[in-house]
């Protein structure tokens, strides 16, 4: 099958999704590609920011997500011994200290969105395995794999929108720079307690951050940092003793943690760490979101900065500009505010403990 757009995106994330939204919305004809037949898989980064916030109700989006459901964070709260140590509230100009915004939900408002314009596409189950590139090495297109039948997509510029193993920017030859943070992160969802309020909480156990995360549909997200690499060894040891520091963090959630953590296999491991490139792109292709800047948990900038990437980049492009000096030029509006997020995320991270310091 050979197919002909104007632009064709990797990866139906939400700055994938955005941005083919945004591209149809300007009569440019995009398709985007995933490689999973279910656009609205389950992702663990799913709070918005301000900034997320702003660009969803700067296009009319928000509103419809908020229909399908999301939580504003009220507070965000530091423990100590099971006791609570001290409170931040949002700024009342804001309202919230992050909104909680499944992405099932998002994707479907930014997928629905983009099927009322003919100039979008969506082919799932769908893998990139190769790019097409002319004799002076220009890229061309993409070449890619729907359930064993081959499919060649001519476009002017690939978009990669592919997360942190990125096929496009490995077969494009850009290189990144990757930096470990010293730590891992496990992660587990539990069902809320009765009359859980919308918070953020934060404990230090053994040196190490624990983060509680109120989702939608009254859950809790458990994110807990430890030593980088010391999960298989983790393993290895007894169960009860770890989950029992979780327990004295926080003793309003043993009764929900001993019925649903019941084992190591109960969390999910993220192996942490940042990248960056100093190309973003180059002729015929280039990169957004955690394909060309992979941040770390900390301070939920990933799923926001990917958006603003995809706001950026098709603030710039129409169907007549989209050569490598308008890629140039959109990298870098991006490149200063991406390095200045990732320099404040060290700091987060090297300071955290800090936190629990009553200075006098």
């Amino acid at each position: 099958m050979k197919l002909k757009r104007d632009v064709c995106i990797v990866g139906a994330g939400p700055g994938g999704a955005l941005l083919a939204y945004l591209l149809a919305k300007q009569n440019i004809s995009v398709i985007l590609l995933e490689r999973f037949k279910e656009i609205a898989k389950e992702f663990r980064g799913e709070h918005l920011n301000e900034e997320g916030e702003e660009i969803l109700k700067k296009y009319g989006l928000f509103e419809k997500v908020e229909e399908l459901g999301m939580l504003r964070m009220e507070r965000l709260e530091y423990w100590e011994d099971g006791k609570l140590f001290k409170t931040v509230l949002p700024d009342p100009a804001i309202g919230h200290l992050g909104i909680h915004v499944p992405q099932s939900n998002l994707l479907t408002v930014l997928i629905n969105e983009a099927k009322t314009f003919e100039q979008f596409s969506l082919m799932t189950s769908t893998t990139v395995i190769d790019l097409i590139k002319d004799e002076a090495g220009a890229i061309k297109g993409v070449k890619a794999n729907q359930n064993g039948k081959e499919i060649l997509i001519e476009s002017n510029l690939v978009i990669g929108a592919d997360g942190r193993y990125s096929i496009v920017r490995k077969k494009a030859g850009i290189d990144v720079t990757v930096r470990k943070h010293g730590y891992d992160l496990l992660w587990a969802k539990i069902p809320a307690p009765t009359n859980w309020e919308p918070t953020i909480k934060m404990a230090l156990i053994d040196g190490m951050q624990l983060s509680l995360f109120t989702q939608t549909n009254g859950f809790i997200q458990i994110g807990w940092n430890i030593q980088q690499g010391s999960f298989p060894m983790l393993r290895k040891q007894p169960f009860t003793p770890f989950i029992e520091k979780l327990i004295k963090a926080f003793p309003q959630l043993e009764r929900t943690v001993r019925s649903h953590i019941q084992s190591w296999s109960d969390f999910v491991l993220l192996d942490v760490y940042s990248n960056y490139a100093e190309q973003w792109g180059k002729k015929g292709v280039a990169l957004i979101g955690d394909a060309v800047h992979t941040m770390t948990p900390t301070g939920a900038f990933g799923l926001n900065s990917a958006m603003k990437d995809a706001d950026t980049l098709a603030s710039i492009l129409t169907e007549e500009t989209m050569s490598e000096l308008e890629l140039i030029q959109c990298s870098k509006q991006r490149k200063k505010e991406v390095a200045r997020l990732q320099e404040i995320q060290i700091e987060k991270e090297q300071t955290f403990a800090t936190q629990f310091v009553i200075y006098s």
